[in-house]
């Protein structure tokens, strides 16, 4: 048996980036009405004759999109299920949802990953705690979880980016915050280096790093 060559060097690892997941429909232009109506960026409807559709969106700041349609998969439609939607404010997420007619789950919490779920969104704001759950007309499951700061190793330290201006609004606000607080413990002074300060504090939430006091 042949063995496969591996690095023990992460920085020589392939990149590998998701880019679509398939979801199995029975009524494509009802799943296509759907996703429009939740306001996902269409990105393709191609046909090839009778037995062959594919259908593309793309979640609003998501890097991965979705495909369904003709002739994609033999799974039974409905049978895609925990489908992760990351979020930075699990309430405006599912404001947004309703808006749009789609019937979603109150905000549950877990208080130890892998425990019970509990009503409400998690009462300390603990990241990756916080859930909500839909889904489409065929039954695929989606699951709203808030995540505002990653554990450590789960972004890379040199990239920061923020899909949308509602999640760089939201971690500015979190970053004024932690910086008054900052500047109390520094006696109430004005830091005239606060650029610098914000950019640190976003950088290290976003990357699971110590944060700046």
């Amino acid at each position: 048996m042949s063995r496969i060559p591996h690095s023990d060097n992460p920085s020589s690892a392939t990149a590998l980036k998701l880019e679509v997941v398939v979801l199995p429909v029975a009524d494509v232009d009802r799943a296509k009405a759907f996703y429009a109506g939740l306001g996902w960026r269409l990105d393709a409807d191609f046909v090839n004759g009778d037995a062959f559709r594919v259908v593309q969106f793309t979640p609003p700041g998501s890097n991965a999109s979705i495909h369904f349609g003709k002739g994609l998969t033999p799974a039974a439609p409905g049978s895609a299920q925990g489908l992760y939607l990351i979020v930075s404010d699990i309430a405006a997420a599912r404001a947004n949802l309703n808006a749009h007619g789609v019937a979603v789950s109150e905000a549950f919490h877990r208080a130890a990953v892998g425990g019970p779920a509990l009503p409400g969104r998690d009462p300390e704001g603990r990241s990756y705690n916080s859930f909500a759950t839909f889904s489409d007309p065929d039954g695929n499951g989606w699951i709203l979880q808030e995540i505002t700061a990653r554990l450590p190793g789960r972004v890379e330290p040199d990239v920061t980016a923020y899909g949308l201006v509602a999640d760089l609004a939201a971690a500015l606000r979190r970053a004024a915050e932690a910086h008054g607080e900052h500047e109390k413990r520094n006696g109430g002074q004005h830091d005239f280096n606060w650029p610098e300060w914000y950019a640190a504090y976003m950088v290290a939430e976003k990357a699971g790093s110590e944060l700046p006091l």
